[in-house]
């Protein structure tokens, strides 16, 4: 049973307003793409393979590689460009590997992870924020993609929790020198995507805690990317105010 989310939104409340979203080809980026298309907000979607846009929305996409900042400048200024301005950057993009435990780790496969999961979200935040023109009743947010894990103690995630602890403390000093916008690292829970198909598909040896995901996917208990996409949504609208700069939301199912 979904319980009922805990602010008002308004439906008119995001029509026109422009949001950015990298890593949103698939999993949660094209679930957040789609519910936000809904609320009618008008899209840059990047993703290293091209998005494609949800049906019926106002929609630029482009294959990005966000641990290039050049990439994403001119991508940026390609939504400034159709769309006038960029109100919501969502830096979702990211990579759970490498697995398993970190002695057996390949280097190069280390490297990526820290190009992509905190490099791509500096790159997207200063993007951002260097184009962010916020106004009053019209605030420019920006939402880093976190994890439990930055938090918990999952072996065999050696890299993907520190990698996400790090996006954890990025966005609060972000926060700290950009007083103007609306920053938050969001942890979106357990949400039910390709990736969590890539977790439950390890054995015990590579990720001793797998049984854990794998019982959540027999409750049914998984969040859906509606419910993370609601939640960054009325971030946008001012109808949630998350206490802390680093929020996780809470479970949708009671």
């Amino acid at each position: 049973m979904s319980r009922p989310v805990p602010f008002e939104l308004p439906p008119a409340s995001l029509a026109g307003r422009v949001a950015v979203i990298t890593g949103a080809s698939r999993g949660l980026g094209a679930g957040l793409a789609a519910r936000l298309a809904a609320h009618g907000l008008h899209l840059g979607l990047c993703a290293r393979a091209e998005p494609v846009p949800p049906a019926g929305a106002a929609t630029l996409t482009a294959s990005v590689d966000v641990t290039r900042p050049d990439e994403l400048d001119r991508f940026a200024d390609q939504v400034v460009g159709r769309f006038g301005r960029i109100d919501l950057w969502i830096n979702n993009a990211g990579t759970l590997e490498p697995l398993g435990p970190q002695r057996d780790h390949d280097p190069a496969q280390v490297d990526v992870a820290l190009r992509v999961n905190v490099g791509g979200v500096a790159n997207g935040t200063r993007t951002f924020t260097r184009r962010a023109r916020p106004e009053p009743g019209r605030p420019a947010v920006l939402i880093n993609l976190s994890s439990g894990a930055s938090r918990s103690i999952y072996r065999g995630w050696s890299i993907y929790g520190a990698t996400k602890a790090a996006v954890d403390h990025f966005t609060e000093i972000v926060a700290a020198e950009e007083p103007q916008l609306v920053c938050h690292a969001v942890a979106p829970g357990v949400v039910e995507t390709d990736m969590q198909v890539l977790i439950r598909a390890q054995d015990e040896a590579t990720f001793p805690d797998v049984e854990r995901f794998r019982q959540i996917e027999a409750e049914g208990s998984a969040n859906s990317p509606a419910w993370v996409a609601d939640h960054v949504a009325a971030i946008l609208a001012g109808t949630l105010v998350p206490e802390a700069v680093v929020y996780r939301l809470p479970p949708e199912h009671a």
